[in-house]
């Protein structure tokens, strides 16, 4: 998976889930397993990923090869807890609002003691040896043989693009007996579920600094030396705005989030996020942090810290609690660190935050293309998702960076986690705040680049190349979910076949790093020297922890009484003035910025790069009145913060 931070030097980079729990018919979603397996035992469905074709076959995987697996768990009753979480989310519903502690939920829903030993003595009969055990799964390594014996299934290698990975022949299945305890499990096949964005943690990045010159506010430096787009002068990006502008922008009044607590999951840890996020408060004027206002929850060892890339998880972290601060300035947050940008440990990180109810509100910035999930992480994912929903615990992704996916991956299709039916997708926008903190317009973000010529007197190839939008789209994989029917467009439910299946994003703020917003941090600059530094960025990444801080602020507005599940309650207010309709050409027009940047990212020495970014141009994906792919029900206006009822 990919983080979806997305910075001015290129802007992109990522943010839906498939198949849901048994039992999850109010969202029509199809059952993680059946009993159509062979003889005594249960299917446990998604275990066979798709690219793990008869044409793709090359052969069987030796039996001494290794395998380390996750077993995940049912629990008590996956069709009731899928009911019960729907019904608590939903304000048409007698249950609306009343949700469970934690423990409640463990004892009414989560796998029983007699459960995970009847599943530990399983596996282990097999042949296999259990590592772990917790609320959610029973993890066990051993031999290729073993897992076949175990899961009833032959582990052959598979060409997947130009690589060879492990996949079951068919889908694994559990013995009977075991009375459907056995949710799913994962590892079978060993192709990356990760996400993008020596086990020490490395130094900060490169430092990056932006150009200028800039706009203080949207509009207030016109590039009038610069050729004009689309029949006018257009003004220089803004320097990235702050926390003052963006409250103002999105209605957020006298409410400052108190009383409510913020989570964020990322990978890793930042180990100058504490001294950054407190510098960067005190120069931009929003409310120093209160001693234990900001907090960490990491794990106790980090691994593939140079796979995943861990130094960039750094900047994401660092946007991600300055954002969350900057409209929410009185909510605690809590950092919730994962291991390494593995699924399976990025699961760890929100099964914490639900075994521990850590929060109520869930800010996640990061994800993959929907082709690279699987429907046995989708259920272990989903499970986790209606156990939050059942405690009142809302989680929010970003929708991803690359619009509609095709420049990047050459088939369009949405992200995941964020296309799950069980989150609320963030999508994003072109923000323009103007003079005195006032809010102008917003467009649906997709950027088209294109550079000044050598003799400074036109744009080559205007309007240019795309550079990144905001994701969204109609997944293939779920069905449409109960909230959306009515509201989202036959046409885009329906775009991959006659079925209506779940279009993403749900709601939608600032993302384009063009209009983005100011973050600070400690980088590496070019001697060596580490200091801190501002700089302006964007992405879904950016959206989604500005939602959050507003989902905070509406939280404190009714009573500090948990929003949970948002979705149901995001429709139901549909086509109403609480949000503003984004459009791709809001003032009847096209709209561009103009922005300069350093070749080498740090200073003049190597030159500058001056071009021309068109602003509503997001790939297949547009931007209209009503529902769209790019912005879904739009984003909140003034009157959101205050509109949910208890």
């Amino acid at each position: 998976m990919r983080s979806n931070r997305a910075a001015v030097r290129a802007g992109v980079s990522m943010a839906a889930t498939l198949p849901l729990l048994a039992g999850a018919l109010a969202l029509g979603i199809p059952a993680a397993h059946a009993s159509d397996g062979p003889a005594g035992r249960d299917t446990l469905q998604g275990t066979k990923p798709l690219w793990a074709t008869a044409g793709a076959d090359k052969g069987a995987t030796a039996d001494s090869s290794r395998v380390t697996a996750r077993v995940y768990l049912a629990g008590r009753d996956a069709a009731g807890l899928s009911a019960y979480a729907t019904a608590v989310s939903d304000p048409s519903s007698a249950s609306y609002g009343k949700y469970l502690t934690a423990r409640q939920a463990q004892a009414r829903f989560g796998a029983s003691e007699a459960q995970v030993a009847a599943v530990t003595a399983w596996l282990k009969s097999a042949g296999l040896t259990v590592t772990g055990t917790s609320t959610h799964y029973v993890s066990v390594t051993g031999e290729v043989a073993d897992a076949e014996k175990a899961f009833g299934t032959q582990l052959h290698n598979y060409a997947k693009g130009k690589k060879t990975y492990r996949a079951p022949s068919k889908a694994a299945s559990a013995p009977a007996g075991l009375n459907g305890a056995v949710l799913t499990v994962t590892g079978l096949d060993n192709a990356p579920h990760k996400a993008d964005h020596s086990d020490t943690l490395p130094p900060p990045d490169a430092v990056f600094h932006n150009a200028g010159p800039f706009s203080s506010y949207y509009g207030s430096k016109t590039a009038t030396t610069l050729p004009g787009a689309y029949g006018t002068k257009v003004p220089y990006a803004v320097k990235g705005y702050t926390g003052k502008q963006l409250r103002a922008a999105y209605g957020a009044g006298k409410a400052t989030g108190k009383g409510v607590t913020v989570a964020i999951t990322d990978a890793y840890a930042s180990p100058t996020i504490a001294a950054d996020a407190a510098t960067y408060a005190r120069k931009h004027g929003d409310a120093a942090y209160r001693g234990g206002q900001l907090t960490q929850v990491l794990p106790g060892e980090y691994t593939r810290t140079e796979e995943c890339g861990a130094a960039g998880w750094y900047g994401e972290e660092t946007l991600d609690v300055e954002a969350v601060h900057a409209v929410a300035p009185a909510s605690d947050i809590v950092y919730v660190g994962a291991a390494s940008c593995y699924d399976d440990d990025l699961l760890d990180s929100l099964g914490r935050i639900v075994d521990g109810h850590l929060a109520d509100i869930v800010s996640n910035s990061w994800g993959d293309i929907e082709a690279n999930q699987t429907p046995d992480l989708a259920a272990a994912y989903d499970q986790v998702f209606q156990l939050g929903a059942i405690e009142g615990i809302g989680f929010y992704f970003s929708s991803g960076d690359n619009g509609d996916e095709v420049a990047n991956t050459g088939t369009k299709q949405v992200d995941t986690p964020a296309n799950s039916a069980w989150v609320t997708a963030v999508g994003g926008t072109s923000l323009a705040v103007g003079k005195g903190d006032t809010y102008k317009w917003e467009t649906g973000w997709g950027t088209l680049k294109a550079t000044l010529s050598d003799d400074g007197k036109s744009w080559t190839d205007f309007p240019g190349a795309y550079t990144s939008g905001a994701g969204g789209g109609t997944s293939a994989t779920v069905k449409q979910p109960f909230y959306q029917r009515g509201v989202v467009p036959s046409r885009l439910a329906k775009a991959n076949g006659g079925q209506a299946m779940r279009t993403v994003p749900d709601i939608a703020a600032i993302a384009d790093p063009n209009t983005g917003f100011l973050v600070g941090q400690t980088q590496t600059f070019p001697d060596g020297t580490q200091g801190y530094d501002e700089y302006r960025i964007g992405g879904t990444s950016l959206a989604s922890p500005v939602v959050a801080g507003i989902q905070a602020l509406a939280q404190q507005a009714r009573g500090g009484h948990a929003i949970g599940f948002a979705n149901p309650a995001i429709y139901d207010r549909y086509d109403t003035k609480l949000y503003h309709d984004v459009t791709d050409r809001p003032t009847g027009r096209d709209l561009a910025v103009a922005r300069v940047d350093f070749v080498n990212a740090f200073d003049a020495s190597e030159g500058l790069l001056t071009s021309v970014r068109s602003l509503g141009k997001d790939s297949s994906l547009k931007a209209v009145r009503g529902y769209d792919d790019v912005t879904g029900v739009g984003s909140p206006a003034p009157g959101y913060v205050t509109s949910y009822r208890r």
